[in-house]
């Protein structure tokens, strides 16, 4: 976890500089080689993070992938309802007996306050073997939990907004308890569509952890990773990447002035899905989180507004437009409108995004973390921080 703010160091200058990629179906196909070509790419990015003195605890890794729907059918103990109809939140947890149950119950009644069902809970099998000793000192209880509708007839969108609100609203109460293991509890992914298996690892030893990445019925369209590499940063289990909509490799450079302004806005917050809860979920942004998980969930919140990934994207992370003869005029006065509602999140940063329905990526005005992309002629994109992360014939 992050020290306190002592002598010359403080928390608020914490930055990183990573390596990103994902790979993804251009007809829709789901397959288990995605996970593996995935993991490929995630090794072959590991020059671009670091590995602590005992030589197997790295700065985090992680992949994002789809809900393997098959594949929770079989491994859960209790009945699912159909594909997208449920939530699978990937969660981690104090090890103290004691303390997870209390966050499992307060979990549990926020979702049960928003009107929704839990399903059941799963462990997730890992090797904690393969954990380097300095990761084991703050390695969680990993588990699944399973959220149902309840009796509601709920749209995608509104199922997700509730899912959000329940889970903004435990963090909260669990951050203002006097538990030990507090920091313990995260959750990397809660959603109908997006499940997420990261750790305070070195890339290799994703899979080796996760036994689940093994399972030939674990299978996705698309699958996004990322290699985190921490600069002056104290590594944690929760700060390591994809976060729940988005990885980044750079750093937000105005990401004070985007914090601050963020708080400034929670005073003007109204919404009629949301309601009178718009209160309880405040603030947006988390203390003591890194930039880009502070990003990810801005992106987060302006989801929950209706909006679609690649508009909230585009808004945060505006192109230079102003001067731009060549650029489109409504994609100008687009930038120009939300340049009244949102202030750019500045890089330099490379920022591949996903919500299990929409994949893409994009830089920041500056380019200064370039990217590339190879559209393979058996229907796949792949795109990541440098050229050669997958071995493609030419």
């Amino acid at each position: 976890m992050l020290p306190e703010k002592q002598g010359l160091y403080s928390p608020d200058y914490e930055h990183d500089n990573c390596g990103a990629g994902f790979i993804c179906s251009l007809e829709g196909k789901k397959t288990n080689d995605i996970i593996g070509k995935a993991l490929d790419i995630l090794v072959k990015l590991e020059h671009r993070g670091a590995v602590s003195s005992d030589g197997k605890t790295g700065d985090g890794a992680g992949i994002l992938i789809e809900i393997p729907h098959e594949f929770m059918v079989k491994n859960c103990s209790f009945s699912l309802p159909e594909a997208n109809q449920y939530a699978v939140g990937m969660t981690f947890l104090p090890q103290k007996d004691n303390q997870r149950e209390f966050c499992v119950r307060v979990f549990e009644e926020e979702i049960k306050k928003q009107g929704l069902s839990i399903l059941g809970w799963r462990q997730v099998p890992v090797n904690r073997s393969v954990v380097g000793r300095i990761a084991q000192q703050t390695e969680p209880y990993v588990a699944q939990v399973f959220v149902g509708k309840g009796d509601n007839e709920l749209t995608d969108h509104e199922f997700n907004v509730k899912l959000f609100i329940a889970r903004k609203i435990t963090e909260h109460k669990i951050i203002a308890s006097k538990l030990s293991q507090s920091k313990y509890f995260y959750f990397p992914s809660l959603s109908t569509h997006t499940l997420i298996y990261k750790g305070l690892l070195v890339p290799e030893d994703i899979e080796a952890y996760y036994l689940d990445l093994s399972d030939p019925l674990v299978i996705t369209r698309l699958a996004l990773v990322h290699q985190r590499f921490s600069t002056n940063t104290f590594p944690t289990w929760d700060l390591a990447q994809p976060f729940r909509y988005m990885c980044h490799n750079g750093e937000i450079n105005t990401f004070r002035g985007n914090s601050s302004r963020m708080q400034m806005r929670e005073e003007l917050f109204k919404s009629d899905l949301i309601g009178d809860d718009i209160k309880e979920i405040l603030p947006v942004i988390l203390k003591g989180k890194s930039d880009s998980s502070s990003m990810d969930m801005v992106v987060e919140l302006l989801l929950a507004t209706g909006r679609s990934l690649p508009e909230v994207m585009m808004m945060m992370v505006p192109e230079a437009w102003e001067k731009h003869k060549a650029m489109d005029p409504l994609k100008k006065a687009f930038y120009q409108y939300n340049s009244c509602i949102m202030e750019p999140w500045d890089g330099p940063a490379s920022i591949p995004f996903t919500d299990g329905k929409y994949i893409g990526a994009l830089l920041d005005r500056n380019g200064l973390r370039p990217s590339r992309y190879t559209v393979t002629k058996d229907g796949y994109v792949v795109m990541s921080s440098e050229a050669g992360v997958l071995d493609i014939e030419p």
